[in-house]
């Protein structure tokens, strides 16, 4: 007899859709968070995978800002369609037009906190008692605190001393009435991971994550891109270069790259001499302290 080895992929693919199972069996009203970008179309093909050929036994859910990407938007709704998925849409402009929130302004004004009001109104209305959530542990340090399943209470917060241990592979799904569980099947992969698995699945993705010409800007040591959302201020001149987008966000805070990776495989090689997380290197949001992260999940972020 011959042995029977998983590669990476498989493992890590074959630990998803066990947490994907796990939680189909243990709650009743699970939504899985959808944006548009790699790490949540990576999470919707293995929850596709595990459940095929019964119909995916839950919605996903888009919190919009408004301020998207329109390739994003474009593909988020071709992936839904083309899968026979349910998509709901939480709107923030909805929370500002309500006055939950209030818009943010000046130099680095961005709606990307005020998703978590969005999120928690639409975890709330829908009665969601488990949210999964394409985070990993690699991407940013409060990140890495997280379980697998990670308890939320009442108001959505996240408080990393109330988190249980998770061993052998073992989740405690148990909550009281009003809080919910948020669950990171990709918990244990990385950036090259993820690569690594679109490559190999051969996954469509926003036409963004691959190399292009576009226009842009410097700030704060970014390169961020120009669109109806954002404009270079005064002394930020703008010219054209060849970039891609390691991850995708809110438009007003997400940077890009100069990048010749036309290619899964190109950006794999690409990935794997990178030395900066890709949250580090194009996420402005995640520059506003050094706790910046942490302190949003406790509010309820994703």
């Amino acid at each position: 007899m011959t042995g029977y080895e998983l590669s990476q992929s498989g493992v890590l693919e074959a630990e998803a859709v066990h947490v994907f199972r796990e939680v189909a069996a243990t709650f009743e009203r699970p939504v899985l968070l959808f944006s548009g970008g790699k790490d949540s179309v990576v999470m919707l093909h293995v929850a596709v995978r595990a459940f095929w050929p019964a119909p995916l036994p839950f919605p996903v859910l888009h919190v919009d800002t408004g301020h998207n990407f329109d390739e994003v938007l474009e593909f988020r709704d071709r992936a839904v369609r083309e899968l026979g998925v349910r998509l709901l849409v939480g709107r923030v402009q909805d929370d500002l037009d309500a006055g939950r929130v209030v818009e943010e302004r000046g130099r680095g004004a961005s709606r990307n906190r005020l998703q978590t009001v969005t999120l928690l109104r639409m975890i709330r209305e829908h009665s969601f008692d488990a949210v999964f959530g394409g985070a990993r542990r690699d991407e940013e340090k409060a990140r890495a605190k997280e379980r697998v399943f990670s308890s939320r209470d009442e108001f959505g917060q996240w408080d990393p001393r109330r988190q249980r241990p998770e061993l052998w592979n073992l989740y405690n799904g148990r909550h009281r009435k009003g809080e919910h569980i948020r669950v990171f099947p990709l918990s244990n992969w990385t950036e090259l991971d993820v690569w690594s698995y679109i490559a190999v699945e051969r996954i469509a993705l926003p036409s963004l994550y691959f190399a292009h010409r576009r226009r842009v800007f410097q700030r704060d040591g970014m390169l961020l891109a120009c669109s109806r959302h954002l404009a270079p201020e005064a002394g930020e001149e703008p010219y054209e270069a060849v970039v891609r987008f390691r991850t995708v966000g809110d438009a007003t805070c997400t940077g890009c790259v100069e990048s010749p990776a036309a290619t899964p495989e190109e950006v794999v090689a690409e990935v794997a001499a990178s030395r900066v997380t890709e949250r580090g290197a194009t996420r402005a949001d995640d520059r506003i302290s050094e706790a910046g992260m942490e302190d949003r999940k406790k509010e309820g972020y994703f």
